[in-house]
């Protein structure tokens, strides 16, 4: 058998020690049908989601261990996670406690195996007793809410002769089963056992969650997975390791395609190209519930189950366009049938749209479905009809109808209004109306349709697209501030609001670099430097901005930054050939993974501790309000490919690459870029088709 590409063990987290009241976001975990997360103690479980079922956000297994609960003996718990299991360590007076928690493949249903070790020099009467709940429900409608569906008046149902509890929603057809794999005393809600364990020796104990339908369909499901506990682990290491393989396997199984394997001496650029493609393989459902068949969702373990968002699918396009192709065309097509001046993406339950607009959609579908085409080759789908749409529009149609759509929100000032604080970061009160970032990338969406309608053919609409941009490019440079590095936001009544943003930052530079002076691209990274990036991280807003005030919220704001921020922003540098700063920085960057794939924010060291070597993850919890891991980590494959490599397709299928592999690893390979069925190989020499 030829050997991974990467292991399981290359993409492991380092063993972060917390106490229970710390800042910490416990780490989750998928098999692609759900989710669930550790709690923060040795062994209870939360947000047990499998939709349509929801256990809410219900804490399970809470494990009372020598007489009282585990998690106040006051020591730290160890967590180290892995793509497969969360293993659990602390010290509970002379006993070991070390857990292992995993999602069981192909089923709907969650282990932790609980082991208990005696330090002591003599043997001891250990009681154990774990604590049952939940809030399981079914909601077959769309889950248009952050927070997962529970009701909280489950029926507890007795289940003679076995040790485990059964929970029934009163309201909807679910059933939760939770019990262990050895005898037990059922007491109401909890198991109770006793650990008898001599000097030097480790006993131990399953605890199964298994959810569904109906109790009878859920206690079968409970009897497969409780029959073999162990065995449900060195199952989910086999399958975890299976797909990450396929993901660099031409012609696997399990996608329509394959990422390039990256070859590189540079351990920081591995790291976060790795973790980067982990970070969307954990966001593929494959849920016999889904009505859109496979999807890739957005946030987990906690908010937004089940829902695709637009902006953070167009973050990874590049993974999308290179792994599964078909599921991004998918995509591609239910939204151009959608109107997504009026959502912010899809439910797979229903596939119906969920929440309100964000401004970036029209920039978001012109960058997919101009990458889908480059990268598939698949051009006659721009003749085609999206499936399910109605209107009668063919894709380029849609195309067109995207890429103009800008000019029904242009003011007389000639930029385009993109709404309020919902419509864009939500939580930086001032980037509102006609922002710099959004109007760049309209330029950017302009010159790609003309040079779609050039290659189609229409010279003169592609020359008549291209005066457009260039006009809006000088409107897009009346918002820079002088002298500055950054921009401002105009509002309706003509007023110039500066705001030191990074969203403007990079999208301007990626949208226009070429329409700014030598000055301004100079102090645009000058202004980056000395008040966004920090060693191991960036702020998203600089503290010195008035709006500083406004939020905590460290996904958008001054104390922290989203994961695709730092992505977006190092290949806007590399485009401008600033690889003096990026290389440098890649090495602090890369040890932010060391918490797991990269969090919906990480708080910037300047204003949290690290957690570990690396930017802390930020938790759940208001105020912070943001997940433990969100799909937008294929953006730093992005950011390797295009900006590293400097990897450019054409419209026309025409591949070039500019390397800038001088301040990162002279000696780096992309091996097996695929481009519309031609493998391509990438050094510093350039890009070149396999003979």
């Amino acid at each position: 058998m030829a050997s991974s590409v990467i292991a399981l063990d290359d993409l492991v987290s380092e063993t972060l020690r917390h106490r229970s009241a710390d800042l910490f976001a416990p780490p989750g975990l998928t098999n692609f049908l759900g989710v669930a997360q550790v709690d923060n103690d040795p062994m209870s479980i939360r947000s047990v989601t499998f939709p349509p079922f929801s256990t809410g956000d219900a804490i399970t297994a809470r494990a009372y261990i020598g007489g009282r609960l585990a998690g106040s003996y006051g020591g730290e718990v160890a967590f180290t996670w892995r793509a497969d299991r969360v293993v659990r360590e602390s010290r509970l007076g002379e006993l070991d406690v070390r857990t292992t928690t995993v999602m069981v493949p192909g089923q709907m249903a969650v282990v932790v195996q609980l082991e208990i070790a005696n330090r002591g020099a003599e043997p001891l009467e250990v009681p154990v007793r774990l604590v049952a709940a939940s809030r399981v429900t079914r909601q077959d409608t769309r889950w248009n809410s952050a927070l997962a569906p529970d009701e909280g008046d489950n029926e507890l149902i007795a289940l003679e002769g076995r040790p485990a509890v059964c929970f029934r929603a009163r309201h909807s057809p679910a059933a939760v089963v939770q019990g262990v794999d050895r005898p037990a005393q059922v007491t109401a809600n909890a198991l109770e056992l006793t650990a008898s364990v001599r000097a030097g020796e480790t006993w131990r104990v399953g605890y199964v969650l298994a959810v569904g339908g109906d109790v009878d369909e859920v206690v079968a499901c409970f009897d497969r997975v409780v029959a073999d506990v162990p065995g449900a682990i060195l199952a989910a290491e086999g399958l975890w390791q299976r797909e990450l393989d396929a993901m660099f396997t031409p012609g696997n199984d399990s996608f329509g395609g394959h990422l390039p394997v990256l070859e590189t001496d540079n351990d920081a650029l591995r790291r976060l190209y790795y973790m980067g493609a982990l970070g969307v393989l954990y966001f593929r459902r494959d849920s016999p519930y889904s009505v859109v068949g496979r999807a890739y969702d957005t946030l987990m373990p906690r908010y937004w189950a089940s829902v695709t968002f637009i902006w953070d699918y167009f973050l990874s396009t590049r993974v999308h366009a290179l792994l599964d192709p078909e599921v991004m065309r998918r995509h591609l097509e239910r939204w151009m049938a959608s109107d997504t001046h009026t959502h912010l993406g899809t439910d797979w339950l229903t596939g119906q749209p969920i929440g309100y607009w964000y401004s970036i959609n029209d920039l978001a579908m012109t960058r997919m479905m101009t990458d889908y085409v480059a990268y598939s080759g698949n051009e006659s789908w721009f003749d085609a009809l999206p499936a399910g749409d109605t209107s009668g529009r063919t894709v380029l149609e849609h195309f067109d109808r995207i890429v103009t759509a800008y000019r029904e929100l242009t003011l007389d000032h000639g930029l385009a209004d993109y709404g309020g604080i919902d419509n864009l970061l939500e939580c930086v009160s001032s980037y509102i109306h006609a922002v710099a970032s959004l109007n760049a990338g309209n330029v950017w969406s302009l010159r790609k349709a003309a040079g779609l309608h050039e290659h189609r053919g229409d010279a003169e609409h592609a020359a008549s697209l291209r005066k457009e941009a260039d006009e809006l490019a000088a409107a897009v440079n009346t918002l820079y501030v002088e002298g500055s590095g950054h921009f401002a936001a105009r509002y309706p009544d003509g007023t110039d609001v500066p705001v030191k943003h990074c969203l403007d930052f990079f999208q301007v530079l990626l949208g226009m670099h070429a329409d700014l002076t030598d000055q301004q691209r100079t102090e645009m990274a000058d202004f980056f430097v000395r008040e966004l990036q920090t060693p191991l991280w960036m702020q998203a807003l600089s503290p010195a901005d008035p709006d500083a005030v406004f939020s905590v919220r460290p996904d958008h704001q001054w104390n922290g930054a989203y994961p695709a921020w730092p992505a977006e922003s190092a290949l806007a540098l590399l485009r401008i050939g600033r690889d003096d700063i990026v290389g440098p920085w890649l090495e602090g960057l890369a040890a932010s993974t060391n918490q797991g794939p990269l969090a919906q924010a990480h708080f910037a060291e300047s204003a949290v501790d690290p957690d570990g070597a690396g930017a802390r993850k930020a938790p759940p919890d208001v105020p912070w309000v943001t997940d433990w891991t969100c799909s937008s980590s294929g953006s730093w494959v992005g950011m390797v490919i295009d900006g590293i490599f400097g990897v450019d397709v054409a419209v026309d299928g025409t591949v070039t690459a500019i390397p800038r592999l001088t301040q990162v690893d002279p000696g780096a390979r992309l091996v097996g870029l695929r481009v519309r069925g031609v493998d391509y190989d990438v050094d510093a020499s350039g890009a070149r088709p396999r003979r």
